[in-house]
């Protein structure tokens, strides 16, 4: 009898939680999108002959449609579940890339750019909620990791990417080509995603102010996004403009900042572990500002993609170290403060792109990486703000 219930109990739990390769897949997917995009930037900008500010423009779309849609998002998925929210904008995403390669004129460029922006944001948002019920029923840390395989799928959108301009597949029939392999992975990954059977209970949590110390830690979370933002968007640019790399090379500097997360998020947890949250952040803040200089002052084209793979390497702890430093602060409510750093942190997301075109527009590419770099230096001197409360405490 007793067999027979826990039987019972262990396949209930098998068909009402998320189970984790599932959930990864989704992070990998999602990454993937991202990469994909972001590595034929250049190639929306040629289509419609954007200027650096036009094309700071169109991108801020991206990020206003993330940032001012995710309450409403979290709000949805609260009542239909998270997998309902992924699998939909995972295939809203798929269908809407497509369609801003093909825009004839920048506000209709800016249009879907912005619906991107929404269906991207409001995915991140389902999947993480998805890696957290994952992270309980396992019942140790699994978060750095899944955000290091979005980071090994952003390599390998990117790589795609490199591949097609290389060779000379339109942008169009890449995102399409991506989009559909996308809409068959959620697929196949729905099962998987399920959810417990009890609907969540009480009300979403709703914006955090920041104030004190959480402020010092979102502006810690602000700095690196920006510097991540900076070599993901416009990466490919620089290369292109400022050093003269062709379409194939200058992809690939996507790929490396990409390549660079990914090793520092999976093996981020083994260096904190030795060194304290402090130490590495400090250390990375330093080392992003080392590739920057690097990108500044590369004769070639190779130099400056280890540049902004020096730039991936020194950012890719510093954001998860940070929402693990706001937790600690919380109290009864740590989501709270965690919600205070990410509102910080995704702010920046929507705003680097286009100050980055605008600081180019008025004055150059390298004058904006070089302020850039400034951003990124207050890493370093912020970071005492992360140390654990307690004197035992771990990040």
């Amino acid at each position: 009898m007793n067999r027979d219930r826990s039987a019972a109990r262990g396949a209930a739990s098998a068909v009402t939680g998320p189970r984790t390769p599932a959930v990864a897949v989704s992070f990998l997917a999602h990454g993937t999108t991202a990469g994909s995009f972001a590595s034929r930037i250049p190639a929306l900008q040629e289509h419609l002959g954007l200027s650096a500010g036009e094309l700071g423009i169109a991108l801020l779309m991206v990020s206003i449609g993330s940032v001012t849609t995710m309450q409403v998002g979290a709000l949805v998925a609260h009542r239909v579940g998270q997998r309902a929210v992924l699998l939909s904008t995972l295939a809203a995403w798929s269908v809407l890339l497509p369609l801003a390669a093909l825009a004839p004129s920048l506000l209709l460029l800016c249009a879907a750019l912005l619906l991107s922006g929404v269906a991207a944001g409001n995915a991140d948002v389902a999947m993480n909620a998805l890696g957290v019920r994952v992270e309980r029923r396992a019942g140790r840390s699994l978060m750095s990791r899944l955000h290091g395989l979005w980071s090994v799928g952003g390599i390998v959108g990117a790589g795609i990417g490199a591949a097609c301009a290389h060779v000379g597949v339109s942008a169009v029939l890449q995102y399409a080509g991506v989009g559909a392999l996308i809409v068959l992975v959620a697929l196949c990954s729905w099962p998987g995603w399920a959810q417990a059977a009890q609907p969540d209970a009480g009300r979403p949590p709703g914006f955090a102010r920041p104030s004190g110390r959480v402020l010092v830690i979102g502006a810690i979370a602000f700095a690196a996004v920006c510097g991540e933002m900076a070599g993901t968007d416009w990466s490919a640019v620089f290369l292109r403009d400022v050093v003269g790399a062709g379409p194939g090379a200058a992809a690939l500097g996507v790929v490396a900042v990409a390549t660079a997360m990914a090793v520092g998020r999976l093996g981020g947890d083994a260096v904190v572990q030795r060194f304290g949250p402090v130490r590495t952040v400090r250390a990375g803040g330093v080392v992003a500002v080392l590739g920057v200089l690097v990108v500044l002052g590369a004769p070639s084209s190779w130099l400056a993609t280890v540049g902004f793979g020096l730039l991936g390497l020194g950012v890719s702890t510093v954001v998860p170290l940070a929402f693990a430093a706001a937790g600690r602060l919380g109290g009864e409510h740590p989501g709270q403060q965690i919600a205070a750093v990410a509102t910080l942190g995704y702010g920046a997301g929507l705003a680097t792109p286009s100050l980055i075109g605008l600081v180019a527009e008025l004055s150059s590419l390298r004058v904006a990486f070089l302020l850039a770099a400034l951003l990124l230096a207050t890493i370093a001197v912020l970071a005492g703000a992360l140390r654990p409360a307690r004197a035992d405490g771990r990040a």
